[in-house]
């Protein structure tokens, strides 16, 4: 095989799917999706914080400085001073960006199972651990937020055209009890791009600028 070929094939480290539900759903709970939210909604924002957000309506997550939320500047500046990313640093942005989805993926009607805070039901989230040395530019975490914008400029108007998916397929589930496929993987794939761009520019486990692409 010719390794610029297999190079081009590789998949991009963060990898993010949720499995389609083949099956009827609820029409009941999909009807109230918004109200049973908000217990699981005011959980997530205890968490997550809010100096800052990410993503559209349907999954919107905080990048802060703090404790709370995604960890971004500690990182960056230890990535940037020393080289590390610590372990349980990276595993709580990991755990939190999944907990996000699965929320996000709930309010989108994808699954009718409420969120679980811990177990990873229908969503499945995965960023690579760096060996920061090895595979992350020290200088790079200082522009990656940048080098992004084409990305957030594109996710603007997907968010948009997914928050109008959503309410058609809220309609096909009331009256058919399933939710359209097209739509479902236009949503899905409007989640993965946004966790590839957060991924890079924010949760820093990468220096791979993330594609331009909905596909897997």
């Amino acid at each position: 095989m010719d390794p610029s070929t297999q190079g081009a094939a590789e998949p991009y480290p963060v990898q993010f799917s949720v499995e389609y539900p083949d099956r009827e759903l609820n029409r009941l709970t999909t009807a109230f999706r918004i109200i049973l939210a908000i217990p699981i909604l005011i959980v997530a924002a205890t968490v997550e914080g809010h100096t800052g957000s990410y993503g559209g309506a349907q999954h919107g997550g905080a990048v802060v400085v703090g404790a709370g939320g995604l960890l971004f500047l500690s990182p960056l500046l230890l990535i940037l001073f020393r080289q590390k990313y610590p372990r349980w640093w990276f595993d709580w942005n990991l755990e939190l960006l999944r907990f996000s989805n699965r929320v996000g993926v709930f309010i989108a009607l994808m699954d009718d199972h409420y969120p679980s805070t811990d177990e990873h039901q229908s969503v499945a989230l995965d960023l690579p651990y760096p060996d920061v040395k090895e595979e992350l530019n020290r200088w790079l975490p200082l522009v990656k937020w940048l080098l992004a914008i084409p990305h957030y400029i594109l996710l603007a108007f997907l968010w948009l055209f997914a928050f109008f998916a959503v309410i058609f397929a809220w309609f096909a589930i009331l009256f058919t009890g399933r939710y359209p496929q097209g739509l479902f993987d236009f949503v899905a794939g409007v989640f993965r791009w946004t966790n590839r761009v957060v991924g890079y520019a924010f949760a820093l486990v990468t220096d791979r600028y993330p594609p331009f692409s909905l596909g897997p």
